[in-house]
This record gives C-alpha cells, sequence and structure tokens, in this order.
C-alpha cells in the first residue's frame, strides 16, 4: 500500500548555478506535513506552477527522507546562453508518496 502526501511551497534563488555535486548548502529545506513510517522508500516529484521569471528554472532534489527533502533552483541552458542560478519567487508543487 502506498502512501501519498501533496503539498506546494514558494522558492527563488539569489545564489549563482551550482556546479559541485553534493555541496547543497544554498538548498531549502521542505519538511512533510507528517513523516512517512521509518524505512519507507520515497519518491517525490516536483513541478514549477508559475512563470514569474523569464528564464527555465531548473529545479535540484536532494537529500528525500521520510520527513522532506531539500530544493534548490538551478536555470537551465538555454538558446546558447548559460543561466546564472538566479530565479524569481516561483510557486513548486510536489507529490511525495512510498515505493
Amino acid at each position: 500500500m502506498s502512501l501519498i502526501q501533496t503539498g506546494k511551497f514558494e522558492l527563488a534563488s539569489d545564489h549563482p548555478v551550482e556546479t559541485q555535486g553534493g555541496r547543497t548548502s544554498t538548498f531549502t529545506w521542505v519538511d512533510f506535513p507528517t513523516p512517512f513510517p521509518t524505512g519507507s522508500g520515497v519518491v517525490v516529484h516536483l513541478t514549477v506552477q508559475t512563470f514569474n521569471g523569464p528564464e527555465t528554472p531548473g529545479l535540484r532534489l536532494h537529500d528525500v527522507s521520510e520527513t522532506g527533502f531539500l530544493v534548490r533552483f538551478n536555470e537551465l541552458y538555454g538558446q546558447g546562453v548559460k543561466g546564472d542560478g538566479r530565479h524569481a519567487q516561483e510557486t513548486i508543487g510536489w507529490t511525495a508518496y512510498t515505493v
């Protein structure tokens, strides 16, 4: 039996693009409303639900656990221009479930 939770939050970025794996000091922690049972395999899906900045806001997800996850914007490359990582505030929707 899968357990499912959903939510949304506001996210912005004043930080440059992160290019080194595992460096999470500029990530934001998001708590699940109710922790999943200990030992659960949790999967998180994120979706940008607004269009407030002109660049495409790539989302980086890290450290998914039974209690929450880390996330940040990392703007994508587009039309030969490298995103700078900074991005306007957007609404992010999420779905988390056990597998």
